[in-house]
C-alpha cells in the first residue's frame, strides 16, 4: 500500500502549498522517525502500523502529532484538509446596499450624512465609496458610526433614513450622493 499512499500524497501538492514527505518506509513508528518529525516540525502519517513505545513517548514529550489511518481515502481527505487549512483565505468584495444622501450635518466630530438606504443594509463597519453622478469620487472609507435618530445601531435596512458618519471632512460629501456598501466575504 505504500506506493499508492505516495502516489495519492504528491498529487495533492498545488503551487500554494508543497507537501514534503521527508521519509517513506514500511514497519512500525520508531523513536528515530519521531526525532525527525521534531527537526523538522512534521507531522507523522501511519497506515496500519503500531507505534513504539519510546516512540510514542517521545512523541507525547516534544509534543509531535502521530495520525493513525487504516482506510486510505480518509487518510488522504484529512491531509487534504489539512493543507487547505493553511492556505491563505481568499476574500471578494460584495456591494450590501446604496444609501442616498439627502442632507449633511456638520457636527464638532466630523460630518454625518443624513441618508434614505435605498437598497441592502448598511452596517457600522462597512466599506464605502461615495458615487456622484455615476462616477466614483471617493473610495476606501468606512462607516464608523450609524445612528437611527438619537440611537447608536449596528445596521439598517432598507427603506429606512439613518446617519452616517464615514469619516470624511465636509468636502467630499454632497446632497444627492449615492454611498455604496460593501463587505469583504471569505470565499476560501
Amino acid at each position: 500500500t505504500l506506493e499508492p499512499i505516495m502516489n495519492s500524497l504528491s498529487e495533492l501538492a498545488n503551487e500554494e502549498i508543497d507537501l514534503k514527505i521527508l521519509q517513506a518506509s514500511i514497519g512500525d513508528i520508531s523513536e528515530s522517525d519521531v526525532m525527525l518529525a521534531e527537526a523538522s516540525n512534521a507531522v507523522i502519517i501511519g497506515f496500519s502500523v503500531g507505534v513504539d513505545k519510546s516512540a510514542q513517548v517521545r512523541a507525547e514529550q516534544s509534543g509531535i502529532e502521530i495520525r493513525h489511518y487504516d482506510i486510505i481515502y480518509k487518510m488522504i481527505e484529512d491531509i487534504e484538509d489539512a493543507m487547505k487549512g493553511m492556505l491563505e483565505p481568499i476574500y471578494k468584495e460584495v456591494v450590501v446596499g446604496h444609501a442616498t444622501v439627502l442632507q449633511l450635518f456638520k457636527l464638532r466630530k466630523g460630518v454625518i450624512a443624513g441618508c434614505m438606504v435605498n437598497d441592502g443594509t448598511v452596517k457600522r463597519g462597512a466599506i464605502a465609496r461615495v458615487l456622484r453622478g455615476g462616477q466614483e469620487v471617493a473610495a476606501g472609507l468606512r462607516v464608523e458610526a450609524l445612528r437611527r435618530f438619537t440611537e447608536d445601531v449596528a445596521e439598517v435596512r432598507a427603506g429606512y433614513e439613518c446617519g452616517i458618519n464615514i469619516g470624511t471632512g465636509d468636502s467630499v460629501l454632497k446632497e444627492g450622493d449615492v454611498i455604496e456598501l460593501s463587505e469583504k466575504q471569505r470565499v476560501r
